[in-house]
């Protein structure tokens, strides 16, 4: 039996040998394409090669690429774990020419592979070729021999394959495997064609049009190959199975999930869909926080939540009680961690990214489900009310596909368009909740976008374009106006990349306008702010000037949280990733993926790497290079941007390359100082960094110091002896407590004593009722266990009031405590007061708010006590 591992590198030696370039598989996150969630298929990485706008230093490739459908138009989540073939992870392997060789070529190198290289019976094997592409279609029957029996002409709409509505598109020719008469279903382009007998395992993409506008097919100039073929179902050939959970690498991971939640030898089949579940999706998961995404409310990070939930969902299923899959991670780095480095190499981050994610969503997971079970019993029919489903996603956090998990489960069905009428009304919501909903670019006629010349200067003459005035286009703003000018050309810098946007003023012939934000939306630069003066006219020329002082901060703060960046991935592991930022004249936040928090001594370190590069007087370098040349260079990208074809690089020496529009110091000196002020958790995996620099990072030190000697003096001592002068304090203050609780006992005993002989008998208990103002909560617990130890079958409630609230103690001997549960006894006593509580049978507490009728409640206790015991 040929191995997964195995087969994957007879792949890429066999095309190595055919003078293919190996290409490592690139990240499940595309760089600079927002079109996709994921990287969804093995051509993705080259798909700018494809439409020309990327050069390579080689012709062929091959590659054996990590792609992800869990998500957007491509996502096989809820199928998976219930058919033999759908994975949210799988590899692509594929072999790609670039304009180098074409339908012949591609054909040969696919048929050798699978016949000669692997062995596969020629038999076996059933092609198909789009119906319109003779050429394909003589080299299969003719070149190949493959026979008409095995060969089928299809349509458009499975063998044309198109990279959109316009541009590079193409014929296809699929290979299938036969698995045999005894599997239902028929060859492709039959009728029975939905069963499962007939599996394509590659597909050859014969990239030769371009198609244009109006629907036009011209022929490229450089006819290009695009394949791929599923390693998990060409594996599952090689391996004699027809199920791909069936592989040497599923029946492993199947393996360990079912160690891990404690299944003792072989899983009833009742069992093997979760075991499946929970093996795809670790493998996912893995990838996808190797590739540095992390769990989180939106977006990608959504979707990862989403996978790890469900399979701790289906985990729980199988029986675990407490955090089990991160204990997969070490089984899957031994199965893939040589053909993903990367893999390996993150292993301690992945574990822990998921075991605290497990306990997140251990709480989430008990209340939705009774929720969700309370729901089901309550139900009429066999689907499950939208609004039920909307609240389990949105107050919950229960993802909407583990509902339907457990709605399939159940045989039931959800109320989807239910569901989506609650997702439009809280989007409605949220719209018109927003401060930023006017879209100003859409309101202005501007023929083009804002030259924006404040990279290198920080005033500029310019024209009016356009003015706005109450969200609506206007010729004028008179004086007093607020409103939105739109220049030709401006040095203000618009709010983008976390930078706040500049403030300033625009002059012109007797007119003032005092700017006191700056937006972009689209590429047009709006400078929001007031006439002070005069009336500001449509077309006018005008003289543009930003606050030099505030961008000077603003730039100093921009320098210091790339130097940040660099200094925490340094420190703390390069799966640190910018997650967010904002950089104000005052300040800086900067928000990045991990974990946990960071130690005050690490911390420290990371402050220390940044001064000290700051002191290093490093030059900044401000150049566009490709995207691809500057990622090269070692420049990071943050996903979820989008980047041309041209990119602006931020460099600091070799200590931080970035690619960023923002503006920024000169050289590093000119930051003076940074100084770290704050560090917390903003969202699962996500940290922030606040600080300062120059004259306000100064400040903050300074005021550090002053309070520092205001507190040394208090204290009346020097600051190089504030911590031993507050460890003896604190020391005094530690014997003085121990004193007073030695005292508080002492007290409760003694009056535990006194109140033991008045204890009145009603039945079989002896009943303490007592009212002991001024005694805090910890004295009355410990009354309360003194009576309980001297009083047999005792019952006791205590009470004191102070400040005009009421603290309620109750204790019940065991013996006592199904008849008169503690819980409801101090219930019954706080209704009275105003107040609730609540506790263990034999101990419970509780609190009130109207101390005058304190007394008659405690005396209706006996009362009470005598109805149950009798």
């Amino acid at each position: 039996m040929m191995s997964t591992n195995a087969l994957r590198s007879r792949f890429i030696e066999f095309f190595e040998r055919e003078q293919h370039r190996f290409v490592q598989s690139a990240s499940l996150v595309p760089a600079s394409d927002p079109t996709l969630l994921f990287t969804n298929a093995g051509m993705v990485p080259f798909k700018d090669v494809f439409l020309g706008n990327d050069r390579r230093d080689y012709s062929r490739a091959v590659s054996s690429q990590r792609c992800v459908r869990a998500g957007g138009k491509h996502n096989d989540l809820e199928n998976v774990g219930y058919t033999a073939r759908h994975h949210t992870f799988f590899e692509m392997l594929g072999n790609f020419s670039f304009g180098d060789y074409f339908k012949r070529e591609a054909i040969n190198f696919a048929w050798t592979f699978l016949t000669v290289e692997l062995g596969l019976p020629a038999d076996r094997l059933w092609v198909t070729v789009f119906e319109e592409d003779a050429e394909a279609e003589q080299i299969w029957l003719e070149e190949i021999g493959v026979p008409e029996s095995q060969f089928s002409r299809i349509g458009a709409k499975d063998n044309f394959w198109s990279m959109g509505d316009t541009g590079p598109c193409g014929p296809c020719s699929e290979i299938f495997y036969d698995h045999g008469p005894h599997i239902q279903g028929g060859p492709p382009g039959t009728p029975e064609e939905d069963g499962d007998r007939y599996v394509e395992i590659w597909n050859l993409v014969f990239m030769q049009y371009d198609r244009q506008p109006d629907g036009e097919l011209r022929d490229l100039p450089s006819p290009s190959i695009d394949t791929g073929m599923g390693l998990e179902r060409i594996a599952a050939v090689m391996q004699g199975t027809h199920d791909n959970y069936g592989i040497d690498t599923f029946q492993t991971l199947i393996a360990a999930a079912a160690e891990a939640v404690g299944i003792q030898g072989q899983a009833p089949e009742a069992q093997q869909a979760s075991l499946k579940v929970v093996a795809d999706h670790i493998r996912a998961t893995a990838f996808l926080i190797t590739d540095g995404v992390m769990p989180a409310n939106e977006g990608r990070g959504y979707v990862l939540r989403r996978i790890m939930r469900r399979a701790i969902r289906h985990g729980h299923k199988l029986g675990a009680t407490d955090s089990f899959f991160y204990r997969l991670v070490a089984p899957l780095v031994s199965l893939m961690g040589e053909a993903f480095p990367e893999l390996a190499e993150s292993q301690a981050q992945i574990e822990r990214v998921i075991e605290q994610e497990e306990q997140r969503f251990a709480l989430t997971l008990a209340q939705g489900m009774r929720i969700l079970e309370d729901a089901i019993q309550a139900m009429a029919g066999t689907e499950i009310p939208g609004e039920t489903v909307f609240k389990l996603y949105d107050t919950y956090g229960f993802p909407v596909d583990l509902t339907n998990d457990v709605a399939r489960e159940r045989g039931l069905t959800l109320d989807t368009a239910g569901f989506d009428a609650q997702m439009s009304e809280q989007r409605e919501r949220a719209r018109a909740a927003s401060q930023f909903g006017a879209d100003y670019q859409a309101r202005v006629e501007v023929s083009q976008a804002t030259e924006f010349l404040g990279y290198e200067h920080t005033e500029a003459d310019a024209s009016v374009v356009a003015l706005v005035r109450d969200e609506a286009p206007v010729d004028t703003l008179a004086d007093g106006d607020e409103g939105v000018v739109v220049l030709d050309r401006t040095p203000f810098y618009g709010e983008s990349g976390g930078q706040l946007g500049d403030t300033g003023v625009i002059e012109g012939d007797h007119f003032r306008f005092v700017v006191t934000d700056t937006q972009k939306q689209r590429g047009v630069f709006l400078h929001f702010g007031h006439v002070e003066a005069g009336q500001v006219q449509a077309g006018a020329t005008v003289h543009a000037r930003i606050e030099r002082a505030r961008r000077q901060a603003i730039e100093l703060n921009h320098t210091a949280t790339h130097l940040l960046h660099a200094a925490l991935r340094e420190t703390l592991g390069t799966h640190v990733r910018q997650k967010g930022s904002m950089v104000a004249p005052e300040r800086l936040r900067f928000d990045f993926a991990h974990y946990e928090s960071v130690a005050p001594g690490v911390l420290a370190d990371i402050e220390s790497q940044v001064n000290e590069r700051v002191r290093q007087n490093i030059a900044g370098q401000f150049y566009t290079r490709s995207y691809d040349e500057a990622i090269a260079e070692g420049a990071l990208a943050f996903f979820g941007e989008k980047y041309g074809d041209e990119v602006r690089v931020v460099r600091f020496g070799d200590y931080s390359v970035e690619l960023c529009g923002g503006t920024h110091a000169r050289a590093s000196g000119e930051i003076g100082l940074v100084k770290i002020t704050e560090e917390r958790g903003v969202a699962a995996g996500v940290r922030r960094l606040e600080a300062v620099t120059g004259a306000h990072a100064l400040a903050w030190v300074q005021d550090a110091s002053e309070r520092e000697h205001r507190v040394a003096t208090r204290l009346k001592a020097s600051p190089s002896e504030l911590e031993d002068k507050l460890d003896r304090m604190l020391e005094r203050v530690a014997g003085l407590e121990k004193q007073l609780e030695a005292a508080n006992q002492k007290l409760a005993s003694s009056q535990g004593q006194d109140l033991a002989a008045g204890a009145r008998e009603i039945g079989t208990a002896r009943v303490v009722v007592q009212r002991m103002d001024g005694a805090d909560r910890k004295v009355l617990r410990e009354t309360v266990d003194a009576l309980k130890s001297q009083l047999d079958n005792a019952v006791v409630v205590l009470g004191a009031a102070a400040d005009g609230k009421v603290a309620l103690i109750a204790g019940v001997a065991k013996t006592q405590s199904q008849r008169v549960p503690a819980g409801d006894l101090v219930n019954f006593v706080a209704e009275q007061v105003g107040g609730k509580g609540g506790g263990r049978p034999d101990m419970a507490q509780a609190g009130g708010t109207d101390a005058t009728r304190l007394d008659d409640a405690l005396a209706s206790v006996y009362e009470w006590v005598g109805q149950r015991i009798g």
